[in-house]
């Protein structure tokens, strides 16, 4: 069931995507040759509990993962790791491409998103296939739109991406996003148009473009956390929490709060 949100929940998921975004912007400026996820998962946590929030990654664990809970408060998921890669103390290398995706509670209500970044120069296959990543998730948001179908945010990221020769991964989606990290509806990134639910205002999606340079298709580690392309391809992974809105797109994630992104 679709959850649809009234304008005081929205802006207390304005409140957890700030937060989250501040997360992200400090990841962004800290990841460099020589640092670790771990000393970032250690920053971002201790970001989160000054800022009144709880790490909403941490503790997670779906009924059919049997390995335990996600340890840590950011997925770090690097090169050809899509996504649910777990720090750890391996220093970054100059070109590695990095995904950090995080989620945060605050008083109630989630808010979750993801980057991809080049640490140092890196290639310019690496530099690109994040901006059409990137690209591929703004796309998709400007589909969110009253009247719109769920499928043509779906269709609008697969477009992007294999329009530049690369594959959208299938086995994972985003999700709708409120008082559960995860809700209805589940958001595929490739489908045809005009399909699924139609959009209305108080939506709330946390849409997760996962672009890979190879293969579509990916395998998961024996624990199920960390997911890798099949083929070793390199993988870049963007999100923003979006509501929708009679105006269209609310950007609930964007840095500053602003409805930007």
């Amino acid at each position: 069931m679709i959850i649809l949100k009234s304008p005081r929940e929205i802006e207390k998921m304005r409140l957890a995507g700030r937060l989250v975004a501040d997360v992200l912007e400090m990841v962004a400026d800290t990841a460099a040759v020589g640092v670790t996820t771990k000393e970032l998962d250690e920053r971002a946590e201790r970001m989160m509990r000054e800022g009144g929030g709880v790490p909403a990654f941490k503790g997670y664990q779906p009924e059919f993962i049997k390995s335990g809970p996600f340890p840590a408060t950011l997925c770090t998921s690097v090169n050809s790791e899509v996504v649910h890669g777990i720090p750890d103390g391996r220093p970054l290398e100059e070109g590695d491409l990095l995904s950090v995706d995080t989620g945060v509670e605050l008083d109630g209500y989630f808010g979750d998103a993801a980057i991809t970044i080049v640490v140092g120069d890196g290639s310019i296959e690496a530099r690109f296939l994040a901006d059409v990543t990137r690209r591929a998730l703004e796309a998709a948001i400007g589909m969110c739109r009253p009247g719109n179908h769920l499928s043509d945010v779906s269709h609008a990221v697969q477009e992007v991406a294999e329009s530049e020769g690369y594959s959208v991964v299938r086995r994972f989606v985003g999700h709708g996003i409120g008082t559960s990290m995860h809700e209805d509806p589940p958001i595929s990134n490739y489908g045809e148009p005009g399909k699924g639910p139609v959009l209305k205002p108080g939506m709330v999606l946390a849409i997760e473009p996962m672009v890979n340079m190879g293969t579509w298709e990916v395998d998961a580690s024996p624990d199920y956390w960390r997911v890798c392309t099949k083929d070793g391809s390199l993988s870049a992974h963007f999100e923003h929490t979006i509501a929708i809105t009679e105006g269209g797109p609310d950007v609930l994630t964007a840095s500053g709060g602003e409805g930007g992104l």
